[in-house]
């Protein structure tokens, strides 16, 4: 069931298009990363998902709904970068609010706040908090409602290695109960195994939208083998691959996608002048980068 349907949708600024032509559709229970440089465009599509722009062109669905109304708002759950609760409140005082407001009970708080890890400082004040902390109890009131649509805008922003990977175990459980991801992050190494679609803007253009294999095979970027010889060897495989030999034992070459097999043939016939080696695809940040830098026709 398609959850957020995009269609076309163009916005401008005092003749600068932030958004051209913008068409995208994510399912439920799906993960899409959104990536773009700064002024790509993914700020303004986001707001204008929320209803707090309006498009100048196109439609946006939001499970049938137009953006900014009250059934949507109902299905929507929103996370910022940097998120702004009163210093004041405590974190359960803080949810419970939340609560009140999307007519819940506010008995749910402390679930939700031992959801996202922070069950033992729920009773201390915000102001307290470091930024991570602050993170935490915005995927708190965003969890509010079992939303359909979550929108994240670098919501790792803040958070240690630990930390992250504990949020994206809670998306990863969002998304089986059949909540639509999108997500925006500069993070691409954490996005690269933790999400089922790759969209890139750029200049308010989207000009990639798959999953990273497909983008993979349509870039057509070369794939690394890094090989180790055995001892003394390495000029020898070096000579026989037209590799480089980077160091008394390591040595790397590239080839094409279709003439990977015959590469790791090559290898293999070498025999045991070849102790190991390493096949490296293109990075989800070569991707970026192909991709982001494609001429907007």
């Amino acid at each position: 069931m398609t959850i957020l349907t995009i269609s076309q949708v163009t916005k401008r600024f005092a003749g600068l298009t932030a958004l051209d032509g913008v068409s995208l559709a994510i399912e439920a229970g799906e993960r899409v990363a959104l990536l773009g440089h700064n002024g790509a465009g993914k700020s303004t599509l986001m707001k204008t998902i929320l209803g707090l722009l309006a498009a100048d062109g196109g439609t946006i669905s939001v499970d049938g709904h137009v953006p900014g109304s009250q059934a949507a708002k109902a299905l929507t759950a929103y996370l910022p970068e940097n998120v702004a609760f009163h210093p004041a409140l405590t974190g359960r005082e803080q949810i419970e609010l939340y609560l009140r407001l999307k007519g819940e009970p506010v008995k749910k708080a402390a679930g939700l706040l031992e959801q996202v890890g922070i069950a033992d400082a729920m009773n201390r004040r915000i102001g307290t908090y470091s930024k991570g902390m602050r993170q935490r109890i915005g995927l708190a009131q965003a969890l509010i409602g079992h939303p359909k649509l979550m929108i994240l805008d670098e919501p790792t922003s803040g958070l240690d290695p630990v930390s992250r990977q504990e949020f994206y175990s809670i998306l990863d459980l969002l998304a089986h109960d059949g909540t639509a991801i999108l997500h925006s992050s500069h993070a691409l190494t954490e996005v690269e195994a933790r999400t089922d679609r790759i969209a890139i803007l750029s200049r308010g253009v989207l000009v990639a939208n798959d999953t990273l294999s497909a983008l993979r095979h349509s870039a057509g970027l070369p794939i690394h083998i890094r090989l180790v010889a055995q001892s003394g060897q390495a000029d020898e495989v070096a000579r026989q691959l037209g590799g480089t030999r980077i160091n008394g034992k390591r040595v790397d070459l590239a080839c094409a996608p279709e003439a990977k097999l015959g590469r790791l043939n090559d290898i293999t016939r070498l025999g045991s002048l070849v102790e190991d080696v390493d096949l490296i695809p293109p990075s989800l940040e070569d991707l970026y980068t192909h991709y982001s830098r494609r001429t907007v026709q």
